[in-house]
């Protein structure tokens, strides 16, 4: 189970397809799973402790035999949600896979959140003496929940030290008083590439940085990268490798493709980035500078391939590899605070350069900002 505010996930994995029925039930809430020929004590055992106490919307578990060929897990609900039963073929370390995705009623509206919070920090700083155009950085954590991302020879998974760097940077950007920070995820769970993508459309963001630390086929393989989105292909064989791993994700993690997303058509358009991707190499080749001070670089320059995350029509967008988790070296560093420490700080010196070098333009806040249209 994969508890967050956005939604709960509850994965069944099984060495077989898992034949299957979904209810839901009211006063009180539940959600009900009919599974064929599943073995009951098996169920029994694994659904045992996996609910948790912060699990914003499952209370818990009960799992028992409905008839002498069906099992039925119950799940008790702490509020009405909007239920989603899909499988996922076998894929990587993955078997075959029965999720259940529980979405609530009333989804949190990301903007409305992110202005609560400027008003808290306005409360505890007073009021600026001049207006200021605050400037908005969805900082995404690559990978999370079943998607574990790389995997470093001690163990360490990418998805872990994603969040604990990108976390250093909500932390420092949300310090700087002209500049606020939207996490993708806050937790260890799984975010579909293209809602990503979705939420930093709907904070408005001015800036996109998506943080990684991938592993190579070559153990040695070391040094930072930065990425941007390319149009014609990728710059070289390991960029195009890279980003085909990436955009792997969404089948590791899992999608449900039947859902009908209409952010899904919106960030698959073939529209011009062209100034959109020019804005991005500036922004890459300032943050790449600063990282160059803490770390070997990989490459002296900005690659480019077609990342899927970095696909916002009208946000400068990167992509940055810290390191190589798969060279033990790296690993060890990527796992250490005070390094992680550096790490956030370049990027931000980065980016506050590039805000320096070229102001973004608009108006001093955001809820004045026009809404982008949905297409």
């Amino acid at each position: 189970m994969w508890p967050a505010q956005d939604y709960t996930r509850l994965t069944i994995e099984s060495t077989q397809s898992l034949k299957h029925r979904l209810i839901t039930l009211s006063n009180p809430d539940r959600v009900v799973i009919d599974i064929e020929g599943a073995d009951l004590q098996a169920l029994q055992r694994e659904a045992a402790n996996k609910v948790l106490a912060h699990d914003p919307y499952v209370m818990q578990m009960r799992v028992g035999q409905f008839t002498p060929e069906v099992v039925r897990l119950v799940i008790d609900l702490k509020e009405g949600v909007k239920p989603q039963l899909f499988t996922l073929a076998p894929i990587g370390d993955y078997g075959h896979r029965l999720v259940l995705d529980l979405y609530p009623i009333n989804p949190p509206d990301p903007l409305m959140a992110l202005l609560r919070e400027q008003a808290e920090r306005d409360a505890v700083r007073g009021p600026a003496p001049l207006p200021q155009r605050t400037i908005t950085i969805v900082v995404d954590a690559g990978h999370g929940g079943e998607d574990p991302g790389a995997i470093g020879a001690r163990g360490s998974k990418e998805k872990d030290v994603t969040l604990k760097v990108a976390r250093k940077l909500k932390q420092l950007i949300d310090a700087e008083p002209n500049m606020r920070a939207v996490l993708t995820r806050d937790g260890d769970y799984f975010v579909p590439l293209h809602m990503r993508v979705a939420k930093a459309r709907q904070v408005r963001a001015d800036l996109f940085v998506s943080v990684h630390a991938d592993a190579f086929i070559k153990p040695h393989a070391r040094g930072s990268s930065v990425f941007a989105l390319s149009e014609r292909g990728a710059t070289s064989a390991a960029a195009r490798w890279l980003a085909n791993r990436e955009n792997e994700s969404d089948l590791i993690g899992g999608v449900n493709l039947d859902v009908k997303d209409r952010y899904l058509a919106q960030t698959l358009l073939d529209l011009s980035l062209t100034a959109t991707i020019s804005d991005s190499l500036k922004l890459g080749k300032l943050v790449l500078t600063e990282l160059g001070g803490i770390n070997k670089l990989h490459k002296e320059y900005v690659e480019q391939a077609g990342f899927a995350v970095l696909k916002a029509p009208d946000i400068p967008s990167i992509l940055i590899e810290t390191a190589f988790i798969s060279n033990p070296e790296e690993e060890r560093r990527l796992n250490d605070n005070a390094y992680q420490d550096k790490m956030a700080r370049a990027i931000v010196t980065g980016i506050k350069n590039y805000v320096q070098k070229y102001p973004l333009g608009g108006p001093s806040t955001l809820a004045a900002r026009p809404t982008q249209p949905d297409v």
